[in-house]
């Protein structure tokens, strides 16, 4: 399977259209001679449309340069990643399938729509041969059921030019008569009629926003994950907390029965995540310096990095299984039945922040006076509940918030600098033989942990400001 990002925009044009001289924008040297394919591509959804509903489109196209398989998913601004594999058939092809499981789960993939597309393709060069741009005319015929159209349009996909190019190319096809897509793409155009809209309850109530950009959250890392990749296994797990602590904070706003059970499922999803994304943080923290020490430190590094990747390779393991299972399908159906029904806007999501965040602030107290980990890292995660309250009413209450969102951040990340340090003692104890250096390590990690506590009540002060807090009491 191949991946690439495809960064292109769309306009539609009359019939009578006729491409204006795109030269001397942008850099375009020469408008090269256009080449013409016949594209021929079929469409595969759920019956409800479930991948286009969530911006993915998965077709088996013939004809052009890149025939077969193509999955396309959401990208940054104009820009869309598509994933690409030959093949012809009916049959969707495993690898392809899986990056979209999350969304279609137990519901069969069949076609929903062909396009078939006549195509006029003109590069657009610069002074030196390289294509900037591919400028394609299409004429296109739409089958969806009954439902029959056509319509012309343009597409123009940047190769080696940047945004600019896009810019100034805009700028003379819309001086000659083309306009802004209708849509975003040639298949929801064809299938219009059965899309429908978006509902309207998100500006409405942000407990049911925030709860909704979660779960779209664990769907979007959910490919990248599967593979393991660092990053979107970090993302994902960090969604999965913030919707369960978002039914936690503001369990008012949910049946109290089904919170309890979800937020165990996702417990259960997030320690998944963990058994990868922590090791790989461990790993990075406890190597980090070692292997510049010298080489008496080696035989240490080469003992954490090898423990701690088999750690990191079990869990992949254990991550892949995970979300093939029919608990994690279920999970995610749960979800959906939970985060898209109508909530209460008489309950005010301001004052469950300030219970939530008050309660934080008391269990830290507590924590340092007593002086026990164990109580810190509780009022850590009290704090990061906190905070995702506040993120969630952020939005409404702009600057004011993410000033607050800033401090908790830096006061959680402090605690939780003071936890890893007691982590990665454990794990030097548990993995390393008794040696000087491995103990040399654990001393290193004794000192940052006495280190992060010594900067704890700056950050706790920074965080109680009354400017930063004003607006809450006053929310």
């Amino acid at each position: 399977m191949e991946t690439a990002t495809e960064t292109e925009r769309k306009y539609d044009v009359p019939e009578s259209f006729e491409l204006p001289d795109l030269t001397g924008a942008a850099g375009i040297a020469k408008v090269d001679t256009a080449e013409t394919h016949d594209l021929d591509a079929t469409y595969f959804d759920t019956e409800d449309l479930r991948l286009m509903k969530n911006r993915r489109t998965l077709r088996r196209r013939s004809g052009g340069h890149d025939a077969g398989w193509h999955l396309k998913t959401p990208g940054d601004g104009d820009g869309r990643k598509e994933h690409r594999m030959s093949g012809a058939g009916d049959e969707v092809p495993d690898e392809l399938h899986a990056l979209v499981r999350g969304i279609v789960r137990r519901r069969p993939l069949a076609p929903v729509a062909r396009l078939r597309t006549h195509r006029v393709e003109t590069p657009l060069r610069d002074a030196k041969g390289r294509t900037l741009a591919l400028v394609a005319q299409d004429r296109v015929r739409a089958e969806s059921g009954d439902d029959h159209s056509a319509w012309q349009e343009i597409e123009v996909e940047l190769v080696d030019g940047d945004v600019r190019v896009l810019a100034a190319v805009e700028k003379l096809l819309l001086e000659a008569g083309a306009s802004l897509a209708a849509g975003p793409s040639k298949v929801a155009r064809a299938l219009a009629g059965r899309l429908g809209s978006e509902p309207g309850q998100d500006s409405v109530n942000p407990v049911s926003r925030y709860a909704r950009e979660q779960r779209d959250a664990i769907l979007e890392h959910d490919p990248a994950a599967r593979r393991g990749a660092e990053e979107p296994v970090h993302k994902m797990r960090v969604a999965t907390r913030r919707l369960r602590s978002t039914l936690k904070s503001f369990r008012r706003w949910f049946p109290e029965r089904e919170t309890a059970e979800l937020g165990d499922e996702l417990r259960w999803l997030a320690a998944v995540l963990g058994a990868v994304r922590d090791p790989q943080v461990l790993e990075a923290k406890l190597l980090s310096g070692v292997e510049d020490a010298g080489p008496d430190f080696q035989p240490a590094a080469e003992r954490i990095r090898t423990v701690l990747e088999q750690r990191v390779a079990q869990g992949r393991e254990e991550l892949t299984a995970a979300l093939d299972s029919d608990r994690y399908l279920d999970l995610l159906d749960r979800i959906d039945a939970l985060v898209d029904r109508p909530l209460p806007d008489d309950d005010d999501p301001a004052e469950r922040a300030r219970k939530v965040l008050a309660k934080a602030d008391g269990e830290l107290d507590a924590a340092i006076a007593g002086g026990v980990d164990e109580e810190l890292h509780a009022a850590r995660k009290r704090y990061k509940q906190a905070r995702y309250a506040v993120e969630l009413i952020a939005p409404e209450a702009g600057k004011p918030a993410k000033r607050l969102v800033r401090a908790l951040t830096d006061l959680q990340d402090g605690l939780g600098a003071h936890q890893d340090s007691s982590i990665a003692r454990e794990t030097l104890h548990e993995i390393g033989p008794d040696s000087f250096y491995f103990g040399v390590l654990y001393g290193r990690q004794e000192a940052v942990g006495k280190e992060t506590l010594v900067a704890v009540p700056a950050l706790v002060r920074a965080s109680r400001r009354k400017r930063v807090r004003r607006w809450l009491v006053k929310a």
